[in-house]
């Protein structure tokens, strides 16, 4: 299981929200380069960057800072990004920017004919992110509700040819509350595919846990900033 370190960035910062509020925010960190290779110190083998104030503007307002991150690292540890991602030359211009794979959320269920074209062009580049409270899909930032359930959103997604998926409970992200286990659970055994976990993991036995339900990799923020979990024994545990 991959312990994926995530790096949310606000107006350049490092920062962590909780529950996705952006009046919520503590800054961790002004220099994403520094905090990056601090990640790369440490163990990392995958990075997550998602660009807050994209997410709710709809497109990149960061990229000097995910650019500033890219060139910490060089070619050490891959990078997946998301955040305002909504077309195809958003999607191109992400991954020329260094970073391995993009994450799609909104266009998921607002523009489902662009996710099938962008599978086309790069299949294996792609991630769905399925951001949810309680099961309901939520979009353009988290601050959009919608009827959608997220394991329905995620087998349209399949038949269009996403090949991997992430998985937040926003009631749970920045709160090291736990993962909802049984969400997750669901989606694995719907989709056959590749999961990560976002939302509230805390602590080793979350990480145990995750691992056992099958997921591919586990996103930690808030947990890594404060101390809650270490990143050198998250990594252990989920070789052991």
């Amino acid at each position: 299981m991959l312990i994926i370190p995530a790096i949310d960035l606000k107006d350049g910062q490092c920062v962590r929200l909780k529950q996705g509020l952006m009046d919520d925010a503590t800054v961790f960190s002004n220099s994403p380069g520094e905090q990056a290779a601090h990640w790369l110190e440490q163990g990392a083998r995958r990075l997550h960057v998602v660009d807050l104030n994209g997410a709710f503007a709809g497109k990149q307002k960061n990229e000097r800072a995910i650019k500033e991150i890219v060139d910490a690292l060089g070619d050490e540890i891959p990078i997946q990004l998301g955040g305002g991602i909504r077309s195809l030359e958003a999607i191109s211009r992400a991954l020329a920017l260094g970073v391995e794979r993009v994450i799609l959320g909104t266009v998921a269920v607002e523009q489902p004919e662009l996710v099938k074209e962008a599978c086309h062009k790069h299949a294996q580049a792609l991630i769905v992110s399925i951001d949810s409270r309680e099961g309901r899909v939520a979009t353009r930032g988290w601050i959009q509700g919608t009827q959608l359930q997220a394991v329905d959103l995620a087998l349209e997604m399949v038949k269009l040819g996403v090949k991997r998926f992430i998985h937040t409970e926003i009631s749970r992200d920045g709160t090291l509350s736990g993962p909802n286990y049984d969400i997750l659970t669901e989606l694995i055994e719907a989709v056959r595919l590749p999961v990560i976990a976002a939302g509230g993991v805390s602590s080793l036995e979350h990480l145990q846990g995750l691992r056992r339900i099958g997921v591919e990799g586990a996103i930690i923020g808030k947990a890594l900033y404060t101390g809650d979990i270490d990143l050198k024994q998250a990594l252990a545990a989920a070789q052991a």
